[in-house]
């Protein structure tokens, strides 16, 4: 979607729908063929739940449950205009109970992190993708056969994670806390290698940084597929984007500020390619004059980033994956949001509501909401919003 030239936006819903009825139908024609390619045909067969696939004996597989899920029920978020139905409808939620599945000579297919069993099951609980709500609509079956794996005789942890490569946000938020969920529910599992997307600098660091090991990381960018005779797949940590409150505090404890003395403390987040805000040189001045400073993280290292979202107690941004580095800001910290109305999200609401006495507003600019049950398909939408507005806004936020 994001690749689509803004004047093709429109038809993203319908190119959606074109795509998933491709996989299925090739699906069904590459499935059909799966015999004739042997132990790399496509799996026939799918569990919908990984207690299914742990279930059955002859999968070769155990599950390793962990702590009851949480139960989200957060009060409405706060601004301009109020209850926008984004907000509503993540304000409560049951998530799922965390786990690690373990399989015997499993293997798992792509940087989307596709779960296939030695007997041939496709795992579907841990190989989610974005909306694709029926196992046989994944992106798995648009390909004829699996890709030869890369053998390991050992222990593996896969990591990977539909949008966790070159995503900023997935990477941090739903890539390394599947790490933090192997290392506290399988503790005595020496691990050999671990599948995960290693191609960025940020990544390789932040890898670094949770204490995993860079010679033992098996990039997806460069293994299509890996099987392993212990292969562990730890469940999505964050569905929904709802950033369950665990998720944030071991973020927060695991990523640590070195230097943050003479940093800003005031932060307006800007962008540099597309979702730019129309009146963005008045608005700058604007919080220039109330303190204040510029940043794009884009061009900052991930240390930088933190050290620089440790530090401030007030953070003006415009939505974007730079928005993810709120999840490093101080307790107390002030937040404002600004949005396009055709692309309105909850996920850094819902991370605002992990840091004790934060506060959180959001702002959406001019223009034409999309209808009711329409898709958000103004992924790169500039942003018309009045600085007059901005300004009241930041003043109600800092209760001025």
């Amino acid at each position: 979607m994001s690749r689509l030239p803004r004047r093709l936006q429109p038809a993203w819903p319908l190119a959606k729908r074109a795509h998933l009825a491709a996989t299925v139908m090739l699906g069904v024609v590459w499935r059909r063929l799966a015999p004739l390619w042997g132990p790399r045909g496509l799996p026939r067969r799918a569990s919908l739940q990984s207690a299914d696939t742990a279930s059955v004996p002859s999968e070769g597989a155990v599950l390793h449950a962990g702590p009851a899920g949480e139960v989200i029920d957060r009060a409405s978020a706060q601004g301009e205009p109020p209850l926008h139905p984004t907000f509503e409808a993540a304000r409560a939620a049951h998530l799922p109970d965390p786990y690690v599945l373990e399989l015997s000579n499993g293997t798992v297919v792509g940087d989307y992190g596709a779960t296939v069993t030695a007997r041939g099951t496709f795992d579907f609980e841990t190989s989610r993708y974005f909306s694709v709500y029926r196992w046989n609509e994944h992106p798995l079956f648009l390909r004829p056969r699996l890709p030869k794996p890369y053998r390991v005789d050992g222990t593996v942890a896969s990591l990977a994670t539909r949008g966790g490569d070159r995503n900023y946000y997935h990477f941090l938020l739903e890539v390394l806390p599947r790490w933090a969920l192997v290392r506290q529910l399988v503790a005595d599992a020496e691990i050999d290698a671990v599948f995960m997307p290693a191609a960025l600098g940020y990544e390789r660091d932040l890898a670094a940084m949770a204490g995993i090991d860079a010679d033992k990381i098996l990039p997806t960018g460069s293994v299509p597929a890996v099987q392993a005779s212990r292969l562990l797949i730890p469940s999505y940590p964050n569905m929904g984007e709802l950033q369950p409150r665990w998720l944030v505090e071991w973020v927060r404890a695991t990523f640590q500020a070195v230097n943050t003395e003479e940093l800003p403390r005031r932060l307006f987040v800007t962008r540099a390619n597309t979702r730019r805000l129309i009146q963005g040189p008045a608005i700058e001045a604007m919080l220039r004059e109330r303190g204040f400073v510029t940043i794009d993280p884009g061009t900052m290292s991930a240390q930088e980033q933190i050290d620089h979202f440790s530090a401030a107690e007030v953070i003006v941004g415009i939505h974007g994956a730079a928005m993810t580095n709120l999840v490093f800001a101080p307790v107390g910290v002030r937040v404002l949001e600004l949005f396009a109305p055709r692309y309105v999200k909850h996920c850094y609401w819902a991370l605002s509501n992990g840091i004790p006495d934060a506060r959180y507003r959001y702002l959406i600019g001019r223009g034409r909401p999309p209808r009711p049950g329409q898709p958000m398909y103004g992924l790169q939408d500039d942003i018309d919003v009045d600085p007059d507005q901005v300004r009241r806004e930041l003043d109600v936020l800092l209760d001025r």
